[in-house]
């Protein structure tokens, strides 16, 4: 399996943190995005989007992290990363969907470029954009969790798809100095994920295109 990733990516940050707890064995390939590794000729073949990640498995390109971990879960189904029960998987992938559909797409690298250098935004207000749908986002899943987790895990007692996405947007929100005061839950719920290995070695800083 090849992965093209990028380190501050939270989509391929999601795919990184899958990989690692399914135990299966990749090899990176880095798209610096702000070189513009992406836009390449060659890479916006492969994936036609020209974004990260892209899984290239047995002649196939993948793209999409939820995707992506979708087909890991039908390749390697130990350990599961979701719920067994209709309802309850249902739940935690809204949970999921929740970061990946809502909060991410209007605060990635390309949206908040635009605002700035598109339509001339100064960075104090991209930077107030950010905290406004990152906050809102976290505030819903806050209130998720409550109903839904526990004090170490988004949805049960065990890690699904929704603590694989809750771990970068979370990474990403302290970036961008959004206020988690309001978010005891979810705070709590990373500082869980993160003493577990296999989040400790998908995180940013511990890939070899960190800078």
């Amino acid at each position: 399996m090849k992965l093209y990733t990028y380190f501050r990516s939270s989509a391929a940050y999601r795919v990184r943190i899958a990989l690692n707890l399914k135990g299966v064995s990749y090899e990176p390939v880095y798209v610096s995005l702000l070189k513009g590794d992406h836009k390449a000729p060659d890479y916006a073949a492969l994936n036609p989007q020209a974004l990260v990640p892209t899984l290239e498995h047995e002649g196939q390109a993948l793209t999409q992290s939820l995707a992506i971990i979708d087909y890991l879960e039908a390749l390697h189904p130990a350990p599961p990363l979701y719920p067994d029960a209709p309802t309850a998987r249902a739940q935690a992938i809204s949970m999921a969907l929740l970061v990946g559909c809502d909060i991410h797409p209007l605060n990635n690298l390309r949206v908040l470029k635009y605002l700035k250098e598109d339509l001339s935004q100064q960075q104090e207000a991209v930077d107030a954009w950010y905290q406004r749908w990152v906050t809102e986002g976290l505030a819903a899943l806050e209130g998720l969790t409550a109903t839904y987790g526990s004090n170490t895990r988004c949805f049960g007692d065990v890690v699904t798809i929704a603590d694989v996405f809750l771990a970068p947007q979370i990474w990403n929100a302290r970036r961008f100095k959004v206020d988690l005061t309001p978010f005891p839950r979810l705070v709590a719920i990373d500082a869980s994920l993160n003493q577990i290995e296999a989040f400790q070695r998908a995180a940013p800083e511990a890939q070899d295109d960190a800078f």
